[in-house]
C-alpha cells in the first residue's frame, strides 16, 4: 500500500492497525497536507445497507466541530469496495501509549478525561453516541490535546454482525453492562468508558480485567473494581467518588449526562491544582474580606475613591490561589453598619478583615488601614501612609504585599507579579475608571453615568483596558434592562470588549462581557461558556461571571453544573442580593418552584427593595397558581423598577390571564404611550398580549422581536414549555412553529 495514491491521497507509512481497520499516514497531493487514512476491514464493507448507515453517521460525526474530536474529511471507498476515512493527521501518540510510559500525575489525568468528556458532550448534543471509547481510540497530540476518533465505527460493527470473537479484547474491557449483554444501549454507554478510561490513566490498569473475553464480561456483569487508593494511595478521594457514579451497573444510578461527570472531574482537577509541582502539600487556604474604606476627607465626597481603593485591592488579592477573598458586593453590603469584627467574620465566613479609611486633601492621603483576626478581633497588622496623591498605586502594592505577609502565604508562579499589576499609570485616568465603577455598581441609570466616566478614563489613557472592558458589561445591562435596541448596544460591548482583550487578555470583566454577548445576542453557549470559564479562572470572586454561567448552564439543560456554579457564586459573595436572584431564576428555569422560593425571598431579605426579586417571585407565584400573590410581587416590582416596561408588560400579562381585562389593556396602551418617546421591546407587547390570549397579535409581536434580535428570545425558545407567560398559546401550532425558528437559531 505505501507509495500508491488512493484517490488524491499519496501514502507514505503504516501508523498502526486493529480491528477495526490500518491507518496510514498519508499526503493529500490536492491540498498538499498530511492527512491520515483509515482502511476499514473488507467484512465491515460487505452489507450495503451497513455501509449506508455508517456513511450517515459519519457524516454526523464530520460535522462535530470540537477541538477534542478528530475532524474527519472524506468518506469513500476504493475500486474493490473497501471503505476508508480520510482525517486530520496529529503528531502525537495514543493514549494507550500514553499510558504505557506511565507518569501520569492526577492532574494531567482529570485534563485529558475532562477534554474527552467535552468531546462526547458535543457528540451527544448532536444525537451521537460512540459506542467503542477507549485509551487506543483517543490521541494525545504533540502539544498535549485529546482527540477522540474512530466515531461509528462500533455501531458500523454492530450491524454488520461482527461476532464477539472478532472484537479485540481492549474494547471488551470498556464495554458498559448493558453493552456486553448485548441490550440496546445509549449515551451512557460513553460515560461508563469515559469512566474506565479515568480509572486507567489514574491507575495504569483496566477496572475489569480477565484472561479471555468471558472472564472480563463476567467481571464487568458482577465485580465491583479494585479501589483507586489500594492501586495508588496518594489520588484523592474524590476521584474514587467520580468513577464510582461512573461505574455504576445500573444506567439509571450513573451519571445521566456527560457534562456533569465533566464537572465532577474538573473539581477533582481544580483541587489537584492546589498542590505544589514537588508534591507539597496544599497550602493552607486562609481567607479575608476587604471592607469599603471610610471617608475621612473633609468634605465627605470621596466615597468613590474609598470604595475603589477596597475594590482594587480585592481584585489583586483575589489572584491567590490559598486565600479566598469574599466579593465586592457582600463585603460593601456592610457599609455604615456598626458590626463588631467577629459579626462580619460570621456574615462573611472569613477568619481575617482588612478594613481602613481615607483622608483626601487636595494632593495629599492619609490612609490607614488595619488587618483583624475576626476569631478574637487581634490587631494583626496596621500601617499609616501619608502620602502624596500619586502614591496610589504603591500604597495598592504595600497593602497587599503586607497581608500576603502577615497571612503568611507563599505566592507561586505569577502570583506575585499579578498582585501588583494595574491597567492604568495616569491617576486621572485612573480617578474617572473607579468613578465609572461606583456608578457601574448602582445599576439603572447609573450605567449610562458609568460609560461617561469609562470614556473620559479612555481620553486620559487609551490603552486602559479595564475602562474599555467597563464600557462593554456596561451595554450589555443597558440592553438587559431594557434601556437600550439590543443591536444598538451589543455591537458597541464586543467592540470595546474585544479592544480590552487586545491591550491585555488577562481582564476578566472583558472576557465575562463576552461570554455574556455569545450567549445572550450570538445564541452561541460553547463560545459563551470558553469566555466565562476563562474570566473565572482569572478572577475566581467575580460574582457576574459566576451567576452569568450559571445561566448558560442552565439554558443548555446542565442542571448539576448549573447548582454547582450558583453554590460558588453564594460562596464567594453571600450577602450578594443578585447572586441569590439569579440563582432563584435558574430554578425557577428547572420548576423547583420551592426552592426558587426560598432563594428569592433570602434576596428580598438582603435587600427588600430590589424590584428583580419582586418580578422573579412573581413569576413563581404565577407558576403555582397564586394569583392574588403573583399580582402583589408583581406590582411591588414594577414600583420599585420605576415602572420598568419589561416588569410591566409581565403584570400585564398576568392581569389577561386571571380576567382583569381593563387592568391589563391599561398596560398596554401604557406600553404604546410610552414606545413614541422611549425604546419599548416589541417582546413586551407580545407578553401583554399573550396574556389576553390574543395570538395573532402576539404573533405578530414575536416575529418583531425576532427580526430585532431581542435577547430574551432565548429564554422562550428553551422555557417555552412551562414560561406561564404562554400558557394561553402554548399549544397552538403557529407558535410552537416559532419556537422551533428560534430553537434553530441557538448554537
Amino acid at each position: 500500500m505505501i507509495g500508491k495514491t488512493i484517490s488524491h491521497y499519496e501514502i507514505l507509512e503504516k501508523l498502526g492497525e486493529g480491528g477495526m481497520g490500518v491507518v496510514y499516514k498519508a499526503r493529500d497531493t490536492r491540498l498538499d497536507r498530511p492527512v491520515g487514512i483509515k482502511f476499514l476491514p473488507p467484512h465491515l464493507s460487505q452489507k450495503e445497507d451497513a455501509k449506508k448507515r455508517f456513511v450517515q453517521e459519519a457524516k454526523a460525526a464530520s460535522a462535530l466541530d470540537h477541538p477534542n474530536i478528530c475532524t474527519i474529511y472524506e468518506i469513500d471507498e476504493i475500486p474493490e469496495g473497501q471503505m476508508f476515512i480520510v482525517m486530520a493527521h496529529y503528531e502525537g501518540e495514543t493514549l494507550e501509549e500514553r499510558v504505557k510510559k506511565g507518569g501520569i500525575g492526577v492532574e494531567e489525568a482529570c485534563d485529558i478525561v475532562e477534554a474527552v468528556a467535552g468531546g462526547l458532550a458535543e457528540a451527544h448534543r448532536r444525537g451521537i453516541v460512540h459506542r467503542d471509547i477507549k485509551s487506543s481510540n483517543i490521541l494525545i497530540t504533540g502539544g498535549g490535546r485529546a482527540k477522540i476518533i474512530d466515531f461509528g465505527l462500533a455501531k458500523l460493527a454492530e450491524q454488520s454482525h461482527l461476532t464477539r470473537e472478532g472484537t479485540t479484547l481492549g474494547t471488551v474491557k470498556y464495554m458498559s453492562p448493558e453493552q456486553a449483554r448485548g441490550d440496546e444501549v445509549d449515551h451512557r454507554t460513553d460515560i461508563w468508558s469515559t469512566g474506565v478510561l479515568l480509572y486507567e490513566v489514574i491507575t495504569g490498569r483496566k477496572p475489569f480485567r480477565g484472561d479471555y473475553d468471558q472472564a472480563v464480561i463476567y467481571s464487568i456483569l458482577n465485580d465491583e473494581p479494585p479501589g483507586i487508593k489500594t492501586l495508588r494511595p496518594e489520588a484523592p478521594a474524590a476521584v474514587e467518588k467520580v468513577i464510582k457514579k461512573a461505574l455504576a451497573k445500573d444506567p439509571e444510578q450513573r451519571y445521566q449526562r456527560i457534562e456533569d461527570l465533566a464537572a465532577d472531574v474538573r473539581s477533582v482537577r481544580e483541587a489537584a491544582r492546589t498542590k505544589t509541582a514537588s508534591g507539597r502539600p496544599d497550602r493552607e487556604k486562609r481567607s479575608i474580606a476587604v471592607l469599603p474604606f471610610v471617608d475621612m476627607s473633609p468634605q465627605k465626597d470621596q466615597e468613590y475613591f474609598c470604595d475603589g481603593l477596597a475594590e482594587e485591592l480585592i481584585n489583586a488579592l483575589a489572584h491567590i490561589k490559598p486565600l479566598r477573598v469574599v466579593a465586592r458586593t457582600s463585603a460593601f453590603s456592610l457599609k455604615g453598619g456598626k458590626y463588631d469584627v467577629r459579626e462580619i467574620g460570621e456574615k462573611l465566613n472569613v477568619d481575617t478583615v482588612l478594613e481602613g479609611s481615607i483622608r483626601k486633601a487636595g494632593e495629599r492621603l492619609r490612609i490607614t488601614a488595619q488587618l483583624v483576626s475576626a476569631a478574637d478581633g487581634y490587631h494583626i497588622w496596621s500601617e499609616k501612609y501619608d502620602r502624596k496623591l500619586e502614591d496610589i498605586f504603591a500604597i495598592q502594592d504595600e497593602i497587599s504585599l503586607a497581608i500576603v505577609d502577615k497571612l503568611k502565604i507563599e505566592l507561586l508562579g505569577d502570583e506575585a507579579t499579578r498582585l501588583v499589576k494595574r491597567g492604568t499609570e495616569n491617576l486621572e485616568a485612573y480617578d474617572l475608571y473607579i468613578r465609572g465603577r461606583f456608578f457601574w455598581e448602582k445599576r439603572g441609570e447609573g450605567l449610562k453615568r458609568a460609560v461617561e466616566y469609562f470614556e473620559k478614563a479612555i481620553e486620559k489613557d487609551p490603552n486602559y483596558a479595564e475602562a474599555y472592558a467597563g464600557i462593554a458589561e456596561s451595554y450589555n445591562l443597558l440592553s438587559f434592562y431594557g434601556y437600550l435596541l439590543s443591536r444598538e448596544a451589543i455591537p458597541i460591548a464586543r467592540e470595546n470588549a474585544l479592544k480590552a482583550l487586545e491591550i491585555n487578555d488577562t481582564i476578566a470583566e472583558a472576557h465575562n462581557a463576552l461570554g455574556w454577548i455569545h450567549q445572550y445576542h450570538d445564541w452561541d453557549g460553547s463560545a459563551a461558556e470558553q469566555e466565562f470559564k476563562r474570566a473565572l479562572e482569572l478572577n475566581p470572586t467575580y460574582t457576574p461571571a459566576h451567576y452569568w454561567y450559571a445561566s448558560m448552564l442552565s439554558l443548555t439543560d446542565r442542571d448539576d453544573e448549573m447548582l454547582r456554579e450558583n453554590e460558588r457564586a453564594i460562596e464567594v459573595d453571600p450577602l450578594s442580593v443578585v447572586a441569590h436572584a439569579q440563582y432563584g431564576w435558574d430554578l425557577i428555569g428547572r420548576l423547583k418552584l420551592d426552592q426558587a422560593e426560598e432563594k428569592l425571598k433570602r434576596a428580598l431579605e438582603l435587600n427588600p427593595d430590589y424590584a428583580l426579586a419582586h418580578w422573579l417571585l412573581g413569576w413563581v407565584y404565577d407558576l403555582m397558581s397564586k394569583d392574588d400573590q403573583a399580582i402583589t410581587e408583581l406590582r411591588k416590582s414594577v414600583e420599585l423598577s420605576g415602572r420598568n416596561p419589561w416588569i410591566l408588560s409581565t403584570l400585564g400579562n398576568v392581569y389577561g390571564k386571571v380576567g382583569r381585562t381593563a387592568e391589563a389593556l391599561e398596560v398596554l396602551t401604557e406600553l404604546q404611550e410610552r414606545s413614541e418617546n422611549e425604546y419599548v421591546q416589541s417582546l413586551y407587547f407580545a407578553y401583554a398580549y399573550a396574556g389576553l390570549g390574543e395570538l395573532e397579535e402576539t404573533l405578530t409581536w414575536l416575529e418583531k422581536a425576532y427580526e430585532a434580535h431581542e435577547l430574551w428570545l432565548i429564554v422562550i425558545g428553551r422555557f417555552w414549555h412551562m414560561d406561564p407567560v404562554f400558557e394561553k398559546i402554548r399549544d397552538d401550532p403557529r407558535f410552537q412553529a416559532f419556537v422551533r425558528k428560534i430553537l434553530a437559531s441557538i448554537r
